[in-house]
């Protein structure tokens, strides 16, 4: 008989993404995009934006985020690892992973609590949702967020 926990029926413990997202997040103390800034402006959390470049340049910066891409994340906010952040001073961090909806920074934070970082979280629906509260975000370079990027101008 296989596994009831193993979604895929492979009778090897495999499950989707969908069952191992739902799991992750359960262990998550997750936050909404107000909490997170309110926990931010407290000095009681690290936002830390893992979102790759051409996101950051289309969409914005949330004032204050810290920007590791999701690759260097782990070297990044190790406190023991040698390639550390100034701000990875200690296992007692909170971090709050934000990605574009929501989805990569839970599974991102996770791989964070494997490192020891007990308090690392994420950020419900990712920058989209942070947007969407109206919280501060800073203009990209092609203009405001959501507008289309600025043709180049014509030397002379």
């Amino acid at each position: 008989m296989s596994d009831p926990a193993d979604a895929a029926g492979t009778g090897s413990g495999a499950v989707s993404i969908d069952v191992h997202l739902e799991r992750v997040r359960a262990r998550l103390d997750r936050l909404a995009p107000g909490e997170a800034r309110a926990a931010a402006r407290a000095g009681d959390a690290l936002l830390v934006d893992i979102r790759y470049a051409a996101l950051r340049d289309r969409d914005g910066l949330i004032p204050g985020a810290l920007v590791i891409e999701r690759n260097e994340l782990e070297w990044r906010l190790d406190p023991l690892g040698s390639h550390r952040a100034a701000e990875a001073r200690h296992h007692d961090l909170r971090v709050v992973v934000i990605c574009n909806e929501g989805y990569a920074s839970s599974l991102a934070a996770a791989s964070l609590h494997r490192l020891g970082l007990h308090r690392a979280t994420d950020l419900v629906g990712g920058f989209q949702a942070w947007r969407a509260a109206g919280l501060p975000v800073t203009v990209p370079r092609g203009g405001p967020p959501g507008s289309p990027p600025k043709a180049p101008t014509a030397p002379g």
